[in-house]
């Protein structure tokens, strides 16, 4: 449920942001015409957006592992737009308008800067990191590591399941698949490939592989 709704949140952020920029467009080019028939003929569709936009924002923010500084400020921006923007069109105001366009975009990259668990905070002094070092630990590697990225979404015990997260008990994924994941990342797991070396991915893959009853 939790993918999709990310996926249909993505969706309608982008056709929300389209037509605005379509619309602002329209008017900063005095197409008044044009803009009040193009409003008009979108209207319904703009009001399912915006249900469906607001709707699963909401369901992802309760859904979310954390609330911080960035997710705040994302929503500010969603929700001072809305109004800027209703105001801005219905008076014909460019710099209203021009402003909630200027919100929508600054939320959306809010957004995608807000990546949960991506981290390069420096691990403890007592952890290796050198595969090839005589007190060389892959599962204390592992847990560092997991502990400063992973574990806010899956939980100290892989269970937590925030952000869309999966149970990694019950996981049956092939070590190969699971490497793969932290590589590359999914929905809204972020991908790890150019955070973490290939000594410290195989340590978190083997560690969530302990997690398994």
């Amino acid at each position: 449920m939790y993918t999709g709704l990310l996926h249909t949140h993505r969706l309608t952020v982008i056709l929300f942001l389209l037509l605005f920029l379509v619309k602002l467009i329209l008017l900063l080019m005095n197409r008044s015409e044009t803009l009040e028939n193009f409003s008009n003929k979108t209207k319904i569709p703009e009001r399912v957006i915006e249900v469906l936009f607001l709707g699963t924002g909401i369901y992802l923010l309760v859904m979310a592992a954390e609330i911080n500084m960035m997710m705040i400020l994302k929503l500010v921006a969603v929700f001072a737009s809305i109004p800027l923007a209703i105001i801005g069109f219905k008076k014909s105001n460019k710099l209203l308008a021009t402003l909630s366009v200027v919100l929508i975009i600054a939320a959306y990259g809010l957004a995608e800067m807000n990546k949960v668990g991506v981290s390069d905070e420096p691990l403890a002094a007592e952890i290796v990191t050198d595969a090839n070092a005589a007190n060389f630990d892959q599962m204390a590697l592992g847990k560092a590591i997991f502990d400063r990225n992973c574990q806010l979404c899956h939980g100290a015990d892989g269970k937590l399941g925030a952000s869309g997260s999966k149970d990694l008990t019950v996981s049956e994924l092939s070590d190969a698949e699971v490497t793969s994941l932290i590589n590359n990342g999914k929905n809204a797991m972020p991908p790890y490939k150019d955070l973490l070396s290939e000594t410290e991915i195989s340590a978190v893959q083997a560690y969530v592989k302990s997690f398994r009853k």
